[in-house]
């Protein structure tokens, strides 16, 4: 196992750099969640953070380490969504010129966020197109910072301070479930976890149509999908990061995943019992909760990462109706 990139002093020290400018999210509880699972269900809501998802919190991090040569610069990143308009926003507010590569097929939500906050976007054709190289190429060409959305220490300490705050906020968790897409959130959240309840299970959820992280996880061997086909927009990558695997190796206990139906299924829970607005990424650990793929503890504490709230809304009422 190589030294790993990122330690539990580097997100106490991203925590500090980003306080008073990231949320500090809340956390909601559902007696119907309890009574259904037999358990005491605790929800981080990153769906309030600012930009609409956990994203930020690296985002943020990230661009607040960058020297001034490189914020006169600028900075290139490629993302479907979320990380695209979260480092969108954070590059604003350190006034430092962005350039993003997006999908043509991304939630024209995100898209419309991103060049709100002033990004430059990209859009490339993910079927013709692999994103890292053409990141990688635009960055050199340009002389830019490259910022990927989770393969890299800054972004990773970031989103470490979720579960930092979540369980400083409730208490040792016996369970933590997180969603997984390239794997920064559920790595950061696995080093704090480990640090501040050693006890504690954590657990990663992808979809089905993107389990690479599983199938690497499994086989200790880094896997890969090509063009991943889910609604869970913010899992399509191509697989977990070299900086994260190994943490999520080391750190992680277990993942699993779960099938679209199960996600609009929770998505529905989310939205029509909690009234929390969360998208279909960000529904991935509820779904594994509550469909059963991963057992709850009788009587035990559980903590799920809610990860973003950035729904296109034109697609709602399709995703509903065919539950």
């Amino acid at each position: 196992m190589p030294d790993l990139a990122v330690n539990y002093e580097d997100i106490a020290a991203a925590a500090g750099r980003i306080a008073g400018i990231a949320n500090r999210t809340p956390v909601m509880t559902s007696r119907t969640v309890n009574e259904r699972t037999g358990a005491e269900v605790f929800f981080k809501c990153e769906n309030f953070q600012r930009a609409g998802a956990f994203k930020f919190r690296g985002a943020c991090n990230a661009t607040r380490r960058l020297t001034p040569e490189q914020r006169q610069r600028g900075v290139l990143t490629y993302s479907s969504g979320n990380h695209a308009q979260a480092l969108a926003l954070a590059c604003k507010l350190v006034e430092t010129p962005l350039t993003i590569v997006m999908p043509d097929d991304a939630p024209a939500v995100k898209v419309a966020a991103s060049r709100g906050y002033g990004a430059e976007v990209i859009l490339y054709d993910p079927d013709q197109t692999k994103r890292e190289q053409l990141g990688s190429k635009l960055a050199e060409e340009r002389g830019l910072s490259l910022i990927p959305p989770y393969d890299h220490p800054h972004i990773v300490a970031g989103a470490g301070t979720c579960a930092k705050e979540f369980i400083e906020e409730v208490g040792p968790l016996d369970l933590l479930l997180v969603c997984c897409g390239g794997g920064g959130l559920l790595s950061g959240c696995a080093i704090s976890t480990k640090h501040l309840a050693p006890g504690c299970r954590v657990i990663g959820v992808e979809p089905d149509g993107g389990d690479d992280g599983v199938r690497s996880f499994k086989t200790r061997e880094l896997q890969r999908v090509a063009n991943p086909q889910t609604i869970a927009d913010g899992a399509k990558t191509p697989s977990l990061g070299r900086i994260n695997f190994p943490i999520i190796l080391e750190h992680v206990d277990d993942m699993v995943s779960v099938s679209d139906a199960q996600i609009v299924s929770a998505m529905r829970v989310l939205w029509e019992r909690m009234k929390l607005v969360v998208e279909p990424t960000g529904a991935l650990a509820t779904a594994a909760l509550l469909e059963g793929v991963v057992p709850a503890p009788r009587g035990g504490r559980i903590g799920v990462v809610l990860s973003g709230g950035n729904v296109d809304l034109a697609r709602v009422g399709e995703l509903f109706a065919g539950a």
